[in-house]
């Protein structure tokens, strides 16, 4: 027996934009509770199967998904498009549709076109979770952002969080903004001019690099240099020196407060190489809760 076409949709995480708050602290608290299991297999989805269908590259969040959905003793069926039949022109509609023709319970799905992932989920009748579409969202990395910083702090009403680097080109910094906003946090963002997304203005104030060092947490971004042709910054070392969290940048936080980064890292570009392993950096942490918050969200489609 399917799912309603409203259960489907209740299941789906296609963004945190329209996610209330509530419905954001259900699933932190879920994982919360898979996180606190010691068993390595709890096997809650042994009667489902889980396709991860990759038709951008991944590696961290593919297999993030799959350690969170193995735990729970799901089926789960990986596909990565570059070596698929979407080589051979057949569209991504086509390949979803004919993995749910066969049966999958869920589908796990990163792909490019903005616009696109809203559009297949009104098209099929199973739950899909959004691993990254374009720049537009990438709800679970802001999910375990936000769990991260809460094992740090508590709570996130009032929290500082700057968001620094190359904020045009990342459904990151979206996703956290839209979550962040809703729990009280104040979110900055930093990036050089021909970085910035201006349309973001209106939610959150762009401060220079000294301001946004001035917070509970520094969230730094991957730069994408191949996305900026004819830059000004014609080497990575440029822009390390405008915008990288540098030694001494770091040496400038507080003490309480935290470095996170999404990964993957450009050591020695947005955040030098001994900054990633510094006592108040959370990128190996980050990594880690993925897992419980994959589990949460994987429960929240199937159960």
């Amino acid at each position: 027996m399917g799912m309603t076409a409203n259960a489907v949709k209740e299941r789906s995480l296609l963004g945190l934009k329209d996610l209330s708050a509530d419905e954001i602290n259900a699933i932190l608290n879920r994982a919360a509770y898979w996180d606190a299991r010691e068993e390595k297999m709890i096997p809650a989805l042994k009667d489902f199967f889980v396709a991860n269908m990759f038709f951008e590259n991944s590696t961290r969040t593919r297999f993030s998904f799959e350690m969170a959905e193995k735990r729970l003793g799901a089926q789960v069926l990986n596909f990565a498009a570059a070596a698929s039949s979407v080589e051979k022109g057949e569209s991504i509609y086509d390949t979803v549709r004919t993995l749910e023709s066969m049966g999958i319970d869920a589908g796990v799905i990163r792909l490019k076109p903005i616009g696109m992932l809203a559009e297949l989920a009104k098209k099929v009748s199973v739950p899909l979770v959004n691993a990254g579409d374009g720049n537009n969202e990438h709800p679970t990395q802001a999910l375990l952002d936000l769990y991260t910083m809460k094992q740090q702090f508590g709570e996130l009403n009032g929290l500082k969080v700057s968001i620094i680097g190359d904020i045009q080109h990342s459904r990151v910094a979206r996703s956290n903004l839209w979550a962040l906003q809703k729990f009280g946090a104040e979110v900055k963002l930093c990036a050089p001019p021909n970085m910035q997304a201006p349309e973001l203005a209106a939610y959150a104030p762009y401060v220079t690099m000294d301001e946004a060092l001035c917070a509970d947490v520094v969230m730094m971004l991957r730069v994408q240099l191949e996305r900026h042709h004819g830059d000004i910054f014609s080497r990575a070392e440029d822009y390390r020196l405008q915008y990288g969290l540098t030694e001494e940048r770091a040496e400038r936080l507080a003490p309480h407060a935290l470095i996170m980064h999404p990964a993957p890292v450009n050591r020695g570009v947005e955040i030098d190489d001994a900054v990633v392993e510094h006592p108040q950096s959370r990128i190996f942490k980050q990594m880690q809760n993925g897992v419980p918050i994959r589990m949460a969200v994987m429960e929240r489609a199937l159960l």
